[in-house]
């Protein structure tokens, strides 16, 4: 028989949850105010002592509200609070299964589809998604057989939230790890987030990427046009973050793919015009320089990523040379109307002429004594010294190294 103590107890719990059952939207604001104030950060033994030992009473009549009253944003930050000190709380595993069981997951991942909703409602919803998932394997899975990725994903491309996009991001990596079964959907899920137009999500998306990378093995063929899209990004977080991740593609098959992909990037379409579109520029009325067009920032962060790619192995040098990437390079550095092409060029240029005496010997040919001198005296600010008709002669060069001499000179060589 329960002592005096413990009936008085069970009094006062019946008590709370039959105001709470009665009680309408400001009274019950109330209860989640003191109740916040007074539990958070609390252990399972201690809520239960709280409550008499009914904690899930209270809980399933949580979760019962925000089920009921998400989509008009009652007291949601609060109701998500509330929740949070169940799902968090130390050996509570037990108020975890009980939410889950009546649709929790599914009620945060819509919650983060609703563009009414304030961020910082949605940043509850996945700090609660964090904690599901932090619990294992089975929790992950549970997320994404409820289309939660894709909701993550969106959230993360269209949120105005710094924070919230940060959130999700890091619930994404949590989704790609321990988690085999639907880590190729979390990749996948990832690289539908680089066309989006944030620049900060783009970001975000690529260093999961490359967290994850090693984890998934083989990249599938659709990631190599928006990865060099984000690549030509005006952001220069966003070109970093993508140039940190193509040295990992390398080992994988969609290496010649993105090779080619690279250096045709050098040579955007119309390019034998480069230099002599220099009759805009050179406009006595123009007031300031045109902006860089998007094919213009892309053929320098190609030219950046091939002088990355080709110091990886010499391996990967060779079959860029058979891409006739010098001529690329070229290219690059005589157009005069995008100064980083051209550093960028120059210093990957200088690379494979100092590399393989190949190049060098077909390049002499092909630009002459007097540039290729040029070159050789300061090949990193050669193309500082370059006027217009040698732009022009660079980028217009017919450049033409017979197939396999870059891997037969290798070759003999060891």
């Amino acid at each position: 028989m329960a002592s005096v103590k413990e009936q008085e107890a069970i009094r006062k719990l019946m008590v709370f949850l039959q105001e709470w059952d009665s009680g309408h939207k400001v009274a019950r604001s109330r209860v989640l105010d003191s109740f916040i104030k007074s539990n958070n950060g609390k252990t399972e033994p201690e809520l239960e002592l709280e409550f008499s030992q009914g904690a899930s009473l209270f809980l399933a009549r949580l979760t019962a509200w925000l089920r009921m009253t998400y989509m008009h944003s009652t007291c949601l930050d609060k109701l998500l609070k509330s929740i949070g000190i169940f799902l968090s709380a130390a050996g509570g595993r037990r108020y975890l299964i009980e939410f889950l069981e009546i649709g929790g997951v599914m009620t945060l991942l819509e919650i983060l589809g609703l563009n009414h909703l304030k961020e910082e409602d949605k940043r509850e919803s996945v700090k609660l998604l964090q904690l599901v998932a932090n619990a294992g394997r089975k929790y992950k899975e549970l997320i994404c057989e409820s289309y939660g990725v894709r909701c993550l994903a969106e959230l993360l491309a269209t949120s105005t939230s710094a924070e919230a996009q940060e959130d999700a991001q890091v619930l994404l990596d949590t989704l790609g790890r321990g988690n085999p079964k639907y880590q190729h959907q979390v990749y996948k899920g990832l690289i539908a987030v680089l066309p989006c137009a944030s620049p900060r999500a783009q970001q975000l998306a690529l260093q999961t990427l490359g967290a994850i990378q090693e984890l998934v093995g083989e990249a599938p063929p659709a990631l190599l046009e928006p990865l060099l899209a984000v690549l030509g990004s005006a952001h220069l977080e966003v070109q970093h973050e993508a140039l940190q991740l193509l040295p990992a593609l390398l080992p994988l098959r969609v290496r010649p793919a993105l090779l080619a992909a690279l250096v045709t990037a050098l040579t955007p379409p119309g390019h034998p015009a480069l230099a002599s579109r220099s009759e805009s520029t050179a406009d006595p009325n123009a007031l300031c320089p045109r902006e860089p067009t998007l094919a213009y920032i892309q053929q320098a962060a190609a030219a950046k990523a091939i002088g990355i790619l080709a110091k990886e192995s010499v391996e990967v040098a060779e079959e860029l040379i058979q891409l006739n990437v010098v001529h690329g390079l070229m290219v690059a550095v005589g157009n005069m109307e995008h100064m980083p092409s051209q550093r960028h060029s120059s210093i990957s240029l200088k690379y494979f002429v100092h590399t393989f005496p190949i190049v060098e010997e077909h390049m002499k040919k092909a630009v002459g004594d007097t540039l290729f001198q040029l070159f050789m005296d300061s090949p990193e600010t050669w193309y500082t010294k370059m006027d217009q008709a040698q732009a022009e002669e660079l980028a217009s060069s017919i450049l033409d190294i017979p197939k396999d001499m870059g891997r037969k000179q290798s070759t003999e060589g060891d």
